[in-house]
């Protein structure tokens, strides 16, 4: 397969020239040339481009992507960090699942009041403590 000018990436891989010149500046794609003022990649950046996306879709930042990339562009993902990440997401379904919940109850609970239902009180109680709704800091 030939070198692709950076509208080809762009219209293959779905993510703006904007965006590739920004992945180029942090340097997790790199150019291999110019053809006039347009940069020309290797074929191979779609599917580094993928795995980026698969990291962004899995909320990985960035930085965390581009530490998975071997200083010669191949993948080396750690294995703990993805295991972290699994962690991580198993804890906001829990915490959103938790919401969805007691937001299915509140909107069809028989109490005259919601502040007259416990489940709805349990709720507050929780917010208040910064058990749920508070964003925590990553660590």
């Amino acid at each position: 397969m030939r070198d692709l000018d950076i509208t080809e990436v762009a219209r293959r891989s779905g993510v703006p020239a904007s965006t590739l010149r920004f992945y180029e500046e942090k340097g997790l794609i790199a150019s291999i040339g110019r053809r006039g003022l347009r940069r020309l990649f290797e074929p191979g950046v779609l599917e580094r481009l993928a795995l980026i996306a698969l990291g962004r879709a899995a909320g990985f930042s960035l930085d965390e992507i581009a530490l998975m990339f071997a200083p010669d562009g191949q993948p080396r993902i750690d294995r703990q960090l993805l295991a972290a990440k699994a962690e991580q997401l198993d804890r906001t379904i829990r915490e959103l699942s938790a919401m969805r919940d007691g937001l299915r109850h509140a909107a069809a609970c028989r109490a005259p009041s919601h502040m007259e239902c416990p489940t709805f009180r349990r709720l507050l109680r929780a917010a208040a403590s910064g058990a749920v709704g508070a964003r925590r800091k990553k660590g």
